[in-house]
């Protein structure tokens, strides 16, 4: 039984949303400005924008005339809808990077690459890359759990003289 291609869309929206959740999570245990609800948002944006991307070349292949299409003047560029979900996100994550001028830190850029990442996540998904969808999440929450645990040790050891145990 196939599924109506809105049907996948949705699906691959729903899926890539789930995933996002579980990197937003981590984000908002952590406090950050971005969190559940906008990871969730950014890798469902990023699976619905690639996952229109078929019924947009439909649209115009219907609606237009059949020579344009031959002439090769209506033709897709999935890169280039990749490039806008990436542009569009790049401007989020941009939003939360902060530069605190007394401490001379820079705050925001782990939450700004995990929107990167989470957008990433919804572009598997749509392209029906499920498993590496799967994995890179898992790896995304490796790296924010678990390098997380070793900055507390190094900075633990950056305080004493001797590294901790």
């Amino acid at each position: 039984m196939a599924w109506d291609p809105q049907w996948q869309v949705l699906g691959a929206v729903v899926l890539a949303a789930l995933l996002g959740a579980l990197i937003g999570v981590d984000r908002e245990l952590a406090d950050k400005p971005a969190g559940l609800r906008t990871h969730m948002l950014v890798a469902g944006a990023a699976a619905l924008l690639l996952g229109v991307s078929d019924a947009l070349v439909q649209h115009f292949a219907l609606s237009t005339d059949i020579n344009l299409i031959r002439a090769g003047m209506i033709r897709a560029d999935p890169i280039r809808i990749i490039e806008a979900i990436i542009t569009g996100v790049s401007f989020l994550g941009a939003g939360t990077i902060i530069r605190r001028e007394r401490a001379e830190q820079v705050e925001g850029l782990t939450t700004a690459a995990s929107l990167l990442f989470s957008a990433g996540v919804g572009i598997c998904v749509a392209l029906r890359q499920r498993l590496l969808a799967a994995g890179v999440t898992v790896l995304a929450l490796l790296i924010l759990r678990g390098v997380r645990l070793i900055d507390q040790w190094m900075d633990r050891w950056r305080e004493s003289d001797e590294p901790p145990e």
